[in-house]
């Protein structure tokens, strides 16, 4: 694919960009992960990890805007408003792009979701969290797919390694979620027997 040198400049924009938005959404959901496996011992640890988690991700939805506009300015893949904004309506690699365009509304959703969460309660904004692996995922597919970087095998295998931490950070906070969970009758007996105790 032949380019002017200012289409390149505009590429190589939307390239930077984009490299840092993944790099960034990669680091928030890993504390995120981080966070929710209850590995964290140390006082006040997680409450600063917290507004670091928070202020990453919006920093990610700058560089997502940033990572679409400037493809704009490329006339040679010229997706137009429409091709970075609607899904799978770009004529460059349709199904990989339009899988990062619905990516950043789904990132953009869930990071936004910060500042609601007192009104629609802890519990909903947990569950609602849980899409940001789902986001993250198609992020990387992304990434590989219409990234023409991921050609590059360091490149690759580098986005793909990222994914191990996130895997083991995963399957930790499951099981924890499953043995919270399985051990949540128990706790409302004993709860109800302390109150049955304290009436007596």
């Amino acid at each position: 694919m032949r380019r002017e040198p200012l289409d390149y400049a505009w590429w190589l924009a939307s390239r930077a960009a984009g490299g840092l938005a993944l790099l960034l959404v990669t680091v928030s959901v890993l504390i995120g992960l981080l966070m929710a496996s209850g590995l964290l011992r140390r006082p006040g640890l997680k409450k600063r990890l917290l507004g670091l988690h928070e202020h990453t991700a919006l920093v990610a939805l700058v560089a997502i805007a940033v990572h679409g506009i400037t493809l704009l300015g490329d006339r040679t893949i010229a997706p137009g408003p429409v091709g970075i904004l609607v899904p799978f309506m770009t004529p460059y690699r349709a199904l990989y792009t339009g899988i990062g365009i619905v990516a950043g509304y789904a990132i953009a959703a869930l990071a936004l979701t910060f500042y609601v969460r007192r009104r629609i309660g802890a519990r909903r904004w947990r569950q609602l969290h849980r899409f940001t692996v789902f986001a993250y995922v198609l992020s990387l597919a992304h990434a590989i797919g219409a990234g023409s970087d991921a050609e590059i095998p360091a490149v690759r295998y580098g986005v793909l390694a990222s994914v191990l931490p996130a895997a083991v950070l995963f399957v930790i906070r499951s099981e924890r979620a499953a043995a919270r969970q399985a051990s949540a009758p128990a706790r409302a007996r004993a709860a109800a027997a302390s109150a049955a105790n304290a009436a007596e």
